[in-house]
């Protein structure tokens, strides 16, 4: 077997391990990223990078470099129940400097952070590479097998990260346990054109049993249409003219539109989990990002708490990785510091589960706006907390002086 060395090796190249690597390599670490796949073109992943991500990208100084990529800006949130139409979140009042979520493709997202990265003399990008499981020693993770084209390679490091998403290969071999929280309900994501007239923002639409939501991407919609967990058979039962049909009933501007979807094939499953282990890290090894908690779509903050938690194991990890004194109790200072905002979140999340998306996917009637809803339309200031909470998060970071260039 081939075998390289390392001080960091992360696996999985989406929003958590580009921006961990990107960030160490930046402040002098050297890092392995491995990513399973040849490039990040693919589809229907998450695609909000929320003001406190753009907050990070200004005080990293790339902020205006980043928004020359391809990009749709939302100071908004609308929710429409029937024909009433709610704005629920205001982010334009945020203190930040950019006041708005920016709905770019993830893989855009990710080819920036992958060029920055590459322009560090400390990182190293591998793709077409699977990680297959962890090497350990004296009750130590010491790196972690690869599966690559020209056959497995072995990579030592000091310090393995797993934020290869929430069905990590690498969190299942570390033995690591997981909490499962539950989620009442699954989202199936398409695609429809947009039109000439089509309006230009991001919005839900709510009616009993249904609740559907269009993401604005220029030239097409995204579109994420909520089901009750586990009723995709029974859906599909029914037939795809059936499913089409309650589309057009939702929202009757599509039905010139609904006819592009033409199987089964083109409407994509995501099987919503709300998750979280309860230690993230072991000697040697540690968990980020969905990895460590898998979010619900809810608020569209999976992206956001995954890149929040690379800058604070960056923050936290960048110098003693440098100096070859990385010890436990640094690994546990990242959880400390990170399971609180990811706790508060997801019992946020669960709270809309039980309290709105349960009972919505129950209804067969008219569905009347909840009584929170009611009360930001008629007092727009409270617009504003919604807007912190998705927006920002709890507790979000900054990038810390360990992060700066080291001189060379």
């Amino acid at each position: 077997m081939r075998e390289e060395s390392t001080t960091c090796c992360i696996a999985g190249g989406g929003p958590a391990g580009m921006m961990l690597g990107f960030l160490l390599a930046r402040a002098g670490v050297d890092v392995i990223v491995l990513e399973k796949h040849a490039d990040f073109l693919r589809d229907f992943r998450g695609d909000t990078i929320h003001p406190s991500t753009l907050q990070l990208m200004y005080e990293l100084g790339l902020l205006d470099e980043f928004l020359k990529l391809p990009h749709n800006k939302e100071s908004e949130v609308a929710v429409r129940f029937g024909d009433e139409e709610i704005t629920a979140a205001d982010f334009s009042h945020l203190k930040v400097k950019a006041p708005y979520i920016a709905f770019m493709p993830q893989w855009d997202f990710l080819d920036f952070l992958a060029d920055h990265g590459k322009a560090e003399p400390h990182f190293r990008l591998l793709v077409n590479a699977r990680a297959d499981g962890l090497i350990e020693e004296h009750g130590r993770v010491t790196g972690v097998n690869v599966a690559t084209p020209d056959g497995p390679l072995a990579i030592k490091a000091d310090l393995v990260v797993a934020a290869d998403g929430r069905r990590s290969d690498l969190r299942a071999a570390s033995g690591l346990s997981v909490e499962v929280l539950g989620a009442p309900m699954d989202v199936l994501w398409f695609r429809l054109s947009r039109k000439q007239g089509d309006h230009n923002h991001t919005f839900g639409q709510i009616a009993g049993g249904r609740f559907f939501i269009m993401l604005n991407r220029g030239d097409y919609w995204q579109c994420a249409f909520v089901i009750p967990k586990g009723s995709l058979e029974s859906l599909q039962a029914k037939g795809l003219d059936a499913f089409k049909d309650g589309l057009v009933a939702l929202s009757p501007a599509l039905a010139d539109r609904v006819p592009e979807l033409t199987n089964w094939d083109e409407i994509k499953l995501l099987s919503v989990a709300v998750e979280r282990m309860q230690r993230w890290w072991k000697p040697g090894f540690i968990c980020i990002g969905d990895a460590a908690h898998t979010m619900s779509p809810i608020g569209g903050v999976g992206v956001n708490l995954a890149v929040q938690d690379a800058v604070a194991a960056a923050n936290l990890l960048a110098r003693p990785l440098r100096e070859k004194r990385l010890a436990d109790s640094d690994l546990a200072a990242v959880q400390k510091r990170r399971e609180f905002p990811a706790k508060m979140t997801q019992m946020m999340q669960i709270a809309i589960q039980n309290r709105i998306i349960t009972p919505l996917l129950a209804s067969q009637g008219p569905i009347a706006p909840p009584f929170a809803l009611r009360l930001v339309q008629r007092f727009p200031i409270l617009r504003r907390i919604p807007a912190r909470l998705i927006g920002m998060g709890v507790r979000p970071e900054h990038i810390g002086p360990e992060l700066r260039p080291v001189q060379r």
